[in-house]
């Protein structure tokens, strides 16, 4: 199939005209589809960014994360969701009269390629692509047959999938173009395969990045607009135990304010939580608590989704949160996410923590520049001290032959 081909030109023109708005990101080969897009005028409309983090830095600076293997269905799914996730951040709601308008369906398209190289390959010549809409999440693996192809015939065939792939996310049919499947572009041969999950509840929306928060009420009801919690509790709760309870009920009874506990799907250092993850996690608090799901990791992201919020951390988060090596070592980034943390209004009560020595650790052991010491204020060990954690009650339950609630 020739790019110049009229039903090739006019497959993207369709694609442009969709009305849909999409985010791409690409690496490791297949980066020609961006040229296959825009060389068809009308581009603009559809297309909101394009990345190709190709070096394995840039990937997981562009992830979160550094994945396991740069060439897998799994790392195509996280950069199709990221890719959305940024969408979502650049394309913001449209409001009329104060109330938000329906916007353009945002698709996040990720791929990952492993080609002929200037050095023998040991393993398959494969790509998988993914994408990430409101309609879920889908993916394919293709496995293209050794010494077939040069370089720019597999670079011109995944560039070809993964236009493919976007213009079937985007709701397109366009018979006659290999039925809008990569399949039709690899011999009989060759290995093919795919695979969709439709996006059934909010948290698969909140996963896929369409949604940044949803409060799950403790008889599960969830709400996309509820008010803001005053006390929030971060934590992973890989399980819930009762120091996080009697924790939540010092910290109530301190600012005489009621409080949700919070669990972010996405992390700093880890891939972001499985669904059955976050569901697993979700029915510990069944008629306990309410609890705000985000997509913050960090303080300085959840002070902009929650201003003027209370959040309940242990002295071991403390440390990290004026310690500038959390912060890639640069001091001035922690001092600009203290000031807009402090600027929003938002504080930390502090409890008490052992550290891996079993010594008592409180916010009086923690060095907090002077500018921010009126955004800490130490709950008293008498009032709470907890010596048991969640990583204590894990390694128990391996060491028994049990299993602990979800991914660390």
């Amino acid at each position: 199939m020739s790019p110049s081909d009229a039903a090739w030109q006019q497959l993207i023109s369709t694609l442009h005209a969709s009305g849909r708005k999409a985010a791409l990101a690409i690496t490791g080969g297949g980066s020609g589809a961006v040229g296959e897009l825009l060389r068809v005028p009308g581009g603009s409309r559809l297309l909101i960014e394009a990345q190709i983090p190709y070096d394995a830095l840039a990937l997981a600076s562009f992830l979160g994360f550094a994945p396991a293997q740069a060439c897998s269905s799994d790392t195509a799914i996280a950069m199709a969701q990221s890719a959305r996730a940024r969408a979502a951040r650049l394309v913001p709601p449209k409001t009329e009269g104060g109330t938000d308008l329906v916007g353009p369906d945002l698709v996040g398209l990720g791929a990952t390629a492993a080609l002929v190289s200037d050095r023998p390959r040991k393993g398959e010549h494969r790509f998988h692509v993914a994408s990430a809409s409101s309609a879920g999440i889908a993916h394919c693996t293709c496995v293209m047959a050794k010494g077939r192809r040069d370089r720019a015939a597999e670079e011109d065939l995944v560039s070809r999938a993964i236009v493919l792939w976007l213009a079937r996310a985007c709701g397109i049919a366009a018979p006659g173009i290999a039925e809008l499947s990569p399949r039709g572009l690899l011999d009989a041969d060759e290995h093919y395969a795919e695979t969709g999950v439709a996006a059934v509840d909010t948290i698969d929306q909140l996963l896929a990045g369409e949604l940044d928060r949803v409060t799950v009420q403790p008889d599960g009801q969830m709400m996309l607009s509820a008010p803001q919690p005053p006390v929030l509790f971060p934590g992973s709760f890989n399980p819930l135990h009762e120091g996080h309870l009697l924790l939540a009920r010092v910290a109530e009874e301190l600012r005489q304010q009621p409080l949700a506990f919070e669990i972010s799907v996405t992390n700093v250092d880890k891939p972001p939580l499985a669904g059955e993850t976050v569901r697993h996690r979700l029915a510990q608090f069944a008629w306990k608590s309410p609890v705000e799901l985000t997509r913050a990791p960090t303080f300085l992201e959840k002070s902009r989704l929650f201003p003027e919020t209370t959040f309940v951390i242990g002295a071991d988060t403390a440390e990290r949160l004026v310690a500038p090596k959390y912060y890639g070592d640069d001091e001035l980034r922690m001092h600009e996410a203290l000031e807009e943390i402090a600027n929003s209004g938002s504080s930390f009560l502090v409890a008490v923590r052992i550290d891996a020595a079993g010594r008592v650790r409180a916010l009086s052991d923690i060095p907090v520049p002077r500018r921010y010491a009126d955004l800490f204020t130490e709950i008293p060990e008498h009032r709470f001290r907890v010596d048991t954690s969640s990583s204590d009650i894990r390694t128990r339950a391996r060491a028994d032959g049990g299993r602990a609630v979800g991914n660390s």
